[in-house]
């Protein structure tokens, strides 16, 4: 297959693009960053551009048939109103400019990102698929996201949305953020730590994507989060043992919510989500626990 990947110079994106190039996939990347892990590699190539605004670009998806949309501005930074803006137009104004570019003669596999933050703050309801979007700034994102990537449909594509939750993997993402805190002595649960965590081990992602490029099935939306969420102080203890370091330390709710205001807010949010549409369809996870997926990656 010929695939797309907006976003493609990011954390995910460059893991999908080593993944899918070994697995025979020619890959066009799209992002802000002018160089590539993947260059000059034989399928591979690289537009570096902003695709929140239309371009050049956007003609690249005249052959393809698929497209994965991960493109976004990092939410681990302070929630200025700039900022948001930044965050919003990233998401939803790229998704707009990819559906605007479809071919429209032939069926396209359209692989949107969303995330768990769509279910706002749900403390210990069980989320799947069917339950509906919570508030906030984020659940908003997430809802206008998903409802351009849907027009998709319109053109023949066959749309499906993955929210993911906490991608874990080596060299960034969130564990890049927590790790040099643990490193030091100083890792533990965010607040009380009773709030749920969803998460995903990146290579069961890649295996998720895999099977929705092969698989006639799999519209819609499909939570990307592994079956056994976890609350975070059970998060923050299994990573502490992982690095053989104490996870005793919390960051306190009221200092995260004062030094990030809304991105500190947000991430004492609850989330207890679980991948039910993917697992009756048939995907079957190799990292549900995550423990397994800590020692997976940090260990080995």
């Amino acid at each position: 297959m010929k695939i797309f990947i907006s976003g493609g110079t990011g954390f995910v994106g460059t893991y999908l693009c080593r993944h899918l190039l070994d697995k025979g996939h020619g890959i066009i990347a799209a992002g802000t960053s002018k160089r590539h892990i993947c260059e000059g590699r034989d399928g591979f190539e690289l537009i570096s551009c902003n695709t929140s605004l239309k371009g050049k670009w956007q003609e690249s998806l005249k052959d393809v048939d698929a497209v994965i949309n991960l493109a976004g501005r990092n939410i681990f930074r302070l929630w200025t109103k700039k900022y948001k803006s930044l965050m919003y137009d990233s998401r939803v104004l790229t998704t707009r400019n990819l559906i605007n570019a479809l071919p429209g003669d032939r069926k396209i596999t359209f692989l949107s990102t969303s995330a768990a933050g769509c279910y706002g703050n749900r403390g210990d309801e069980i989320l799947n698929e069917k339950s509906l979007p919570g508030t906030g700034f984020l659940a908003h994102l997430c809802e206008d996201w998903e409802r351009q990537a849907f027009k998709g449909e319109e053109k023949g594509a066959k749309v499906s949305i993955m929210r993911f939750g906490v991608v874990l993997g080596k060299n960034g993402g969130t564990l890049a953020q927590m790790i040099p805190a643990f490193k030091c002595f100083a890792g533990g649960p965010l607040g009380n730590g009773k709030q749920w965590f969803p998460w995903i081990h990146i290579k069961d992602l890649a295996s998720a994507v895999d099977f929705l490029l092969e698989e006639r099935e799999g519209k819609g939306v499909l939570n990307f989060s592994a079956p056994v969420p976890v609350r975070q102080k059970d998060f923050a203890k299994a990573l502490g043992k992982v690095m053989n370091r104490p996870s005793v330390i919390p960051a306190p709710g009221f200092i995260l919510r004062l030094i990030m205001g809304e991105l500190g807010s947000a991430l004492l949010e609850s989330q207890r989500v679980v991948p039910e549409k993917l697992m009756e369809e048939g995907f079957v996870f190799k990292y549900k626990e995550v423990q397994q997926a800590l020692d997976n990656i940090i260990r080995q």
